[in-house]
């Protein structure tokens, strides 16, 4: 249960259209062709889907600054796109979502675009238009000036860094935003890739998966509280980071920092699908770091609202009142365990 139930309460219902945050990272486009399976192609041992309906939707980073316009932040996105079709669409769903995209930067390679084709509720295709190679030049300044100017002018309250391996997330550009969010005093989320950790060094939070903690201990990742624990120690002494909030699948998530660690059961009813779990948790935990909420109960809020997302299907953003609607089946619960 919630610490303060009636400070989340208050936040999610009245204070949380005054919060601006900046998200910063690999933003995407992710397209789904829904269709049916009734054959095999003759040219190929290959179904044959006949398309119904299309969407599309923000992803990557993208999915990261729709959560946050779901619950009514104001959000500024900062990233690299491409002046394509995939740009237009981009910028359509940033437009109905509210979300500024004056961060956005073009620097000649394609808006990173993922295409899904899935036959009833299975995934049969996924195609990638990308290009991964790192950042530079007049767009990479660009972007550096833009968070500095972002965060330094105090309209931002949190950032949060979405590495997706696509190259914008550099050494320089990671540790550009790390000082820059220390010297202004603004809350920090990183949501790693990879396994070299140094370019987050000095972070305040970052919010790996299970199998990404293991990969930056170097070490097999069982999920287990001691052995989490141990990971989480090692890789944070290792980066100088300051609290690890690690998601852990049907076993909730964990923090663990230098005050004691708290470990949290998950709340999932259902899991359907786990794709952007991870763009919720981080989106979740800055905002209420931004409201100025303590990091166990906005650790709790970011769980229960993965708890929503992994219910749907594909890339989906929590809505406000969905998440209200948790927190108070959260502590009605709570209230029956009491009285039992």
């Amino acid at each position: 249960m919630f610490n303060d139930s009636g400070k989340i309460r208050e936040l999610l219902q009245k204070r949380i259209g005054d919060i601006a945050v900046l998200v910063i990272g690999d933003v995407m486009l992710d397209r789904y062709y829904f269709g049916e399976v009734k054959r095999i192609s003759p040219e190929a041992p290959v179904p044959v889907t006949r398309v119904t309906h299309e969407h599309a939707t923000l992803g990557g980073a993208g999915n990261v600054a729709n959560n946050l316009a779901s619950l009514g932040c104001r959000v500024l996105l900062a990233g690299i796109v491409g002046e394509d079709e995939g740009r237009q669409r981009l910028d359509k769903l940033l437009a109905d979502a509210g979300i500024d995209g004056g961060g956005l930067f073009a620097d000649g390679r394609p808006t990173t675009t993922k295409l899904r084709v899935l036959g009833g509720h299975q995934q049969m295709l996924r195609l990638d238009f990308e290009d991964s190679r790192p950042l530079g030049g007049k767009a990479g300044t660009g972007l550096k000036n833009y968070i500095s100017q972002a965060v330094r002018s105090g309209q931002v309250r949190a950032v949060v860094l979405s590495d997706y391996a696509k190259g914008l997330c550099t050494p320089r550009l990671c540790q550009h935003t790390v000082k820059e969010c220390a010297a202004a005093g603004v809350p920090l989320v990183i949501d790693p890739k990879g396994s070299d950790w140094r370019k987050y060094a000095g972070a305040p939070y970052i919010t790996p998966n299970l199998k990404e903690l293991g990969e930056a201990a170097r070490a097999e990742a069982v999920n287990n509280d001691k052995t989490v624990k141990a990971l989480a120690d090692k890789v944070r002494k290792r980066y100088n980071i300051a609290t690890i909030v690690v998601t852990r699948s049907e076993k909730g998530l964990s923090i663990l920092g230098d005050d004691k660690d708290v470990h949290i059961s998950t709340t999932a009813q259902e899991v359907f699908d786990v794709s952007g779990a991870g763009d919720t948790v981080a989106a979740v935990l800055a905002a209420a770091l931004a409201a100025g909420v303590g990091l166990t109960d906005a650790a709790r809020l970011a769980n229960l609202a993965a708890g929503i997302v992994v219910g749907k299907l594909g890339t989906y953003a929590v809505k406000r009142d969905e998440l209200i609607a948790a927190v108070d089946r959260e502590a009605n619960d709570s209230q029956r365990g009491q009285q039992a």
